[in-house]
C-alpha cells in the first residue's frame, strides 16, 4: 500500500471516531483496516491510535501525524485537480446529507437534472431531518435549513428562506386573522420539535421584536406532516415557504403577517474545511446556487399577500 493510501486509512478512522465506521466509508473489510493501521505503525515505529475494546484516541505522535497527513491528502487532491483539464468530464462519488420534505420538494429536482448533465457522477443521498457529522460520517456535503454555528464546517448560502404563520382559511374564519403577532396567543399550535423553540420569535416591519407564545395542540417532527394538519384546520403553524407554497398558491393555507420577520432562515451547503472540495461538488454547489438564486421560486406564493 501507497503512503498517501496509508494516510488516507488513519486519517479516515480518526475522523469517522471507530474502525468499523471507516470501513463502511472506505468501502473496506474492518480486519484490513486494523491491518493497515498496524502495518503504518510498524513502518513509522510509534504508536498512533490507543485503542481498547470500546475507546480509541490518539497519542501525542498521533496528534502530529494526523495534522499532517490531512493535509498531505488535501494537498495531493489540490495537485490533480489543477492538472485536469476544465472540459474534463466530472466523475466520481457525492455523499450527501439533506432534510426529507426539502429534499424531496426541491434538492431531488435539481439533483436529477445536474445528474443529467454528468451521468459519470454517482449519488449517495441521505434524506434525513438529523444533524448528520459530516465528518465523523463520511458526507462530503450537507444541505441544512438553518444558521450555520460550526465552525469546523465551511458554509455557502445557497439561497435565503423565508418563514410565515399561516393556517387555513377556515381556521382564521372561525378564529379571527391576527393584525399583530401577540394576538397569534390566542390560536392554537402546531409544533415542529426539531426546533427546541418555546415561542415563536419575531421582528415587525418598523423593527419592534418580541416572543409569541402559542397553546400547543400537536407535536411532530415533519414539516409536512404539520402542514397537512394545518390545512385540516387543527390550528396554526410557522413554516418555510418552500414547504407551504403550493398549499398557499391552492388556497389551502393563508399566510397572515407578512410583513415581519420570523426568524428567517438561509439555506446552506455545508462541507468539512479539513478536506479538500473535489471538482465536482464544487460544481454541484454552484448549480445550486444558481438553481435557486437569490429569491427562488417557492417566494412567490407571497406575491400580493398583505
Amino acid at each position: 500500500m501507497s503512503r498517501l493510501q496509508e494516510m488516507l486509512v488513519f486519517v479516515r478512522v480518526v475522523e469517522a471516531g471507530s474502525l468499523t465506521a471507516a470501513a463502511d466509508q472506505l468501502d473496506l473489510a474492518k480486519s484490513a483496516i486494523s491491518r493497515r493501521l498496524a502495518e503504518l505503525e510498524k513502518r513509522l515505529g510509534v504508536r498512533l491510535l490507543t485503542r481498547t475494546t470500546r475507546t480509541m484516541s490518539l497519542t501525542d505522535a498521533g496528534h502530529n501525524y494526523f495534522e499532517q497527513a490531512q493535509a498531505v491528502l488535501a494537498a495531493a487532491d489540490a495537485a490533480d485537480a489543477s492538472v485536469r483539464s476544465e472540459s474534463a468530464q466530472l466523475a466520481g462519488r457525492i455523499r450527501l446529507a439533506t432534510p426529507l420534505s426539502f429534499g424531496i420538494a426541491h434538492l431531488g429536482p435539481a439533483l436529477r437534472e445536474f445528474a443529467l448533465a454528468h451521468p459519470a457522477i454517482e449519488f449517495d443521498v441521505d434524506l434525513n431531518d438529523r444533524q448528520v457529522d459530516l465528518v465523523a460520517e463520511g458526507f462530503d456535503l450537507a444541505i441544512r435549513i438553518a444558521r450555520p454555528s460550526d465552525s469546523q464546517l465551511a458554509a455557502r448560502r445557497l439561497t435565503t428562506v423565508r418563514r410565515v404563520v399561516a393556517a387555513s382559511p377556515a381556521w382564521w374564519q372561525e378564529h379571527g386573522m391576527p393584525t399583530q403577532p401577540a394576538e397569534l396567543a390566542s390560536h392554537r399550535h402546531l409544533e415542529y420539535t426539531n426546533e427546541g423553540q418555546s415561542g415563536w420569535d419575531y421582528t415587525t416591519a418598523d423593527g419592534q421584536q418580541g416572543t409569541v407564545r402559542l397553546r400547543t395542540c400537536l407535536r411532530a417532527s415533519n414539516g409536512e406532516f404539520l402542514r397537512d394538519a394545518a390545512i385540516a384546520g387543527l390550528g396554526v403553524i410557522l413554516q418555510p415557504t418552500f414547504l407551504i407554497h403550493q398549499a398557499v398558491e391552492a388556497g389551502d393555507l393563508q399566510p397572515v403577517l407578512t410583513d415581519c420577520d420570523w426568524r428567517d432562515l438561509g439555506c446552506w451547503a455545508i462541507y468539512p474545511t479539513t478536506r479538500f472540495l473535489p471538482q465536482r461538488t464544487r460544481a454541484l454547489v454552484d448549480f445550486l446556487a444558481a438553481r435557486f438564486g437569490a429569491a427562488p421560486y417557492w417566494d412567490n406564493c407571497l406575491s400580493g399577500q398583505a
